[in-house]
């Protein structure tokens, strides 16, 4: 299997990938924060585990704005069957009635089976900017088995543009049309989190089919985590942040290069099985401005 610093060289320069690798691990950047009978941090790996009695989260301990957050995962095998893995960015709430925080979400929605039948795992991905989401798309994952071996789970994130990938592979971009009265995540501090837990009332076939807890304890790994993002420190971070001396804002992060772009459209033509900017039911027509926009 290539090595994660073959995955990602194609979106990072080497001086960065470089960077990138100095004390980055699960034991120094992370710390668990719920279920701590069911979350173990090993030296550079994971183990977030799900039972009847509770889920297990993890969340970096240092914020950042912009930047490179790669990690390792070996989802949960077998009959996962509402069973959400998450792996996302996101910046502090402050309440549920005046949230405008910011996230980057990788959701990971467990079925069935994931042997290679018909049930495979949902892969979830959405945007929340100042509070508001709603731009979800998903992708069913039959281009590969995510429990049979680790998968890198990218999120690459610099004031031109949001890209999710999956083994180096983009498979989602949200670009910046700030300038053009659509939000963008850019000035509020995010940190990575992580979570295993139970979501049978929607999760598995709209809720039609509940967790089998015969079958825990139910158990996602990881490994090999990597980072290369400008640290928050305090306020005066948004300036320095943005200051265009930062290598992410590098003509070569602007925009997909034509093979990365040529990959990206075959997964999606074959694998995106929901796009929030094709659901007419849903928004009546009515679709949110950057859905008339090119995004890659």
């Amino acid at each position: 299997m290539a090595t994660a610093k073959v995955l990602f060289a194609a979106l990072i320069s080497l001086i960065a990938l470089q960077h990138a690798l100095v004390n980055a691990t699960f034991a120094s950047r992370m710390k668990c924060t719920w279920g701590y009978d069911n979350c173990q941090i090993g030296d550079d790996s994971v183990q977030l585990i799900l039972n009847k009695w509770s889920g297990a989260a993890i969340q970096g301990y240092g914020e950042f704005l912009y930047g490179y957050i790669d990690m390792r995962i070996k989802l949960v095998p077998g009959n996962s069957a509402a069973v959400v893995t998450t792996y996302y960015t996101s910046s502090e709430w402050t309440s549920k009635e005046t949230d405008t925080h910011d996230e980057i979400d990788f959701e990971f929605l467990g079925n069935v089976t994931s042997d290679g039948s018909d049930f495979y795992y949902t892969l979830h991905t959405n945007i929340f900017v100042n509070g508001v989401g709603n731009r979800e798309e998903q992708f069913r994952m039959s281009w590969y088995n995510p429990t049979s071996d680790y998968h890198n789970y990218t999120i690459f994130w610099n004031p031109y543009m949001v890209v999710w990938s999956v083994d180096g592979n983009a498979i989602r971009v949200f670009r910046n049309y700030e300038d053009q009265g659509i939000p963008f995540p850019k000035y509020k501090p995010q940190r990575v989190y992580s979570s295993i837990w139970n979501a049978d009332d929607w999760a598995c076939q709209g809720g039609a089919v509940k967790t089998n807890w015969t079958y825990m304890p139910f158990v996602a790994n990881y490994l090999n985590y990597i980072e290369n993002v400008c640290p928050y420190t305090g306020p005066n971070s948004v300036v320095v942040c943005n200051d265009p001396s930062n290598w992410y804002f590098n003509a070569q992060y602007k925009q997909l290069t034509a093979d990365q772009l040529k990959n990206m459209n075959d997964i999606r033509s074959k694998y995106l099985v929901y796009n929030y900017c094709t659901d007419t039911k849903r928004f009546n027509g009515n679709f949110p401005p950057e859905c008339s926009k090119p995004q890659y």
